[in-house]
């Protein structure tokens, strides 16, 4: 990429370290979105050997460019955004991809396609973590910063998207098992 549309790109990116999400840090701060993308990558990274089949270097470029829209929308959570939300947000980020440089827009355009359809196993890897990554902030947050469908939510959430994983399942689990825990030591 020529350095000067490099630079462009990467200033759009950088609004998603100001970008806060719904979750909180261990530490009692907003998290942003760039943190979360972060881990969802890591988190890719080191489960690759668990999925010898899958291409795991696309599956990090989704975790990498999956919340890029945000840097547009800011971020909304799941549980209230809207279509209407989405189509925003859809709209703002698919006019910006393809004013990328050639071959990044057409990649680009091509991974949110795969990742919006949830057929690949890729896309359904990244779509897993993506859900498994905020359980875990949620867990690691205080539960002071919960709202009261998050109890709920943290028990059951993902449970439809890890089914075709042993060993996202198993992490699924460990995260319940957290989140039961968390629960019950708040009650005393």
């Amino acid at each position: 990429m020529e350095a000067r549309a490099l630079l462009d790109a990467l200033h759009v990116a950088e609004k998603l370290k100001d970008a806060t999400r719904h979750c909180y840090t261990s530490g009692g701060r907003h998290e942003s979105v760039a943190e979360h993308s972060w881990r969802l990558a890591l988190t890719a990274y080191w489960l690759r050997d668990d999925f010898p089949e899958a291409d795991m270097d696309k599956v990090m470029r989704m975790c990498l460019i999956h919340d890029l829209g945000e840097a547009f929308t800011g971020d909304i959570p799941t549980f209230v955004k809207t279509d209407a939300d989405r189509a925003v947000e859809d709209s703002l980020l698919s006019g910006w991809v393809a004013s990328l440089p050639a071959p990044y827009a057409e990649e680009m355009a091509a991974l949110y396609a795969e990742m919006e359809a949830r057929q690949s196993l890729e896309a359904r890897i990244y779509k897993a973590l993506d859900g498994l990554e905020a359980l875990i902030q949620h867990n690691e947050s205080d539960l002071s910063t919960w709202s009261e469908n998050e109890y709920g939510l943290n028990l059951r959430y993902c449970d439809d998207r890890v089914g075709f994983s042993p060993a996202l399942s198993a992490l699924r689990e460990a995260i319940r098992e957290d989140t039961i825990a968390k629960i019950a030591a708040e009650k005393g």
